[in-house]
């Protein structure tokens, strides 16, 4: 080999080198840079969207409108929604999603205490205080303290406890879409959320306040630590006057009192602007304050307490129209994110209707934490933080 090819060879061999450096430089900015684009922030790779998932509910919705999606998840073993009859579950974080939004929809789940449950359990055991006194040798289930002399031998005391059992009830909703409206995801996933949402957040409210217990939350109304306020003699049918609302008012322990709220029904709403005191020396002061402005304060104050309309209490006049209560008093449990909710669409259902089915199943409990009214430390009135109006017939 002469000197010339040897420095031609020499030649090509840099200049491949080149170009392999040039292809490896071009790769490290397309991390950052992208055609039309401005720079990106350097420091971390350019995150592609997963086309493996559903951007929400209504991306799915349309797709199984559509038909084939590789995302599209059919159930596997024992389940309602088989392939056969056109059943996909829908995506875990897409029903999480919806199950957040039904505990902020309602007005009073919010309210409550509220704990989860592991994904293999179906009910939860709380141990509580069983205090069904504040008198002595009752408080705290049988805490005492004593003044004792000096040298003299402590009194020891024994408290009692009490299990409390929630066990998980089921709580299902249904709905039909039609065809044109999967033809737009947008307006598609806004429905299907704020219809579901709304709907299980009326029914979690409506079970809290009426629940029997059985198949279902058990309610307040239902409930044996209720304190029942008896109303005034010869006082008018479907009428709620100012002593009703101070005998309310002070049914209820001193400490809950910081927590607790009016609910009621709208009619027992339109009642609240005329009561009033009348003191003894001729003075008069409304008990109701109307609400100062939606962003401030949306709701009229009673007696210093927040007044929330509810649709789920009873009409003017019956028991349970109006209800003084400490929701931190009330117990709801429901299945951890993973086991939030049993979900599934299905497109032959309804087939025949150009409609498609969405079916979601939750699963919670609740109950009041008290299994009793308590009885003062000095006189005869019983205390609870939950207490109703008797029936004014």
């Amino acid at each position: 080999m002469d000197l010339e090819t040897l420095k031609r060879l020499l030649d090509e061999t840099i200049r491949a080198g080149q170009v392999e450096n040039v292809k490896a430089f071009d790769a490290t900015l397309s991390k950052y840079f992208t055609p039309g684009e401005g720079s990106k922030k350097i420091g971390g790779e350019k995150k592609e969207e997963d086309k493996n998932i559903f951007k929400n509910l209504g991306d799915m919705a349309v797709a199984v409108y559509k038909g084939s999606d590789v995302r599209l998840k059919v159930p596997s073993g024992a389940n309602e929604a088989e392939d056969s009859a056109g059943g996909f579950l829908v995506q875990s974080d897409i029903a999480e999603t919806l199950i957040q939004s039904t505990y902020e929809t309602g007005l009073l789940v919010p309210r409550c205490q509220s704990m989860l449950i592991s994904a293999k359990s179906n009910s939860m055991v709380i141990n509580g205080v069983d205090e069904v006194s504040r008198v002595n040798g009752s408080r705290y289930g049988g805490i005492q303290a004593y003044w004792e002399n000096e040298a003299d031998q402590i009194t020891g005391t024994k408290p009692r406890f009490r299990q409390m059992r929630l066990w998980l009830k089921k709580l299902t909703g249904l709905a039909y879409v039609t065809d044109e409206l999967l033809a737009d995801a947008v307006a598609l996933d806004g429905w299907l959320k704020n219809a579901f949402a709304n709907e299980f957040g009326f029914k979690l409210d409506d079970a809290i306040l009426n629940g029997l217990g059985v198949g279902q939350p058990l309610g307040i109304l239902n409930a044996p630590c209720l304190v029942s306020v008896s109303k005034e003699t010869d006082q008018d049918a479907a009428t709620f006057v100012s002593e009703n609302a101070v005998k309310m008012y002070t049914s209820m322990p001193a400490k809950s009192r910081a927590n607790a709220v009016w609910i009621c029904n709208g009619e027992v709403e339109d009642t609240l602007p005329f009561l009033k005191m009348e003191g003894t020396s001729g003075g008069v002061w409304p008990m109701y304050m109307p609400p100062a402005g939606l962003r401030d304060n949306p709701f009229g104050n009673l007696l210093g307490r927040p007044v929330i309309p509810v649709e789920q209490c009873q009409a003017l006049g019956t028991k349970g129209d109006i209800l003084f209560c400490d929701f931190n008093e009330y117990m709801l449990i429901n299945k951890s994110n993973k086991g939030a909710a049993e979900s599934a669409v299905s497109i032959h259902i309804r087939f025949d209707y150009n409609e498609t089915a969405f079916r979601f199943v939750l699963r919670m409990d609740g109950q009041p934490v008290r299994n009793s009214a308590i009885a003062p430390y000095k006189g005869n009135k019983s205390l609870s933080p939950f207490v109703a109006l008797n029936t004014r017939a």
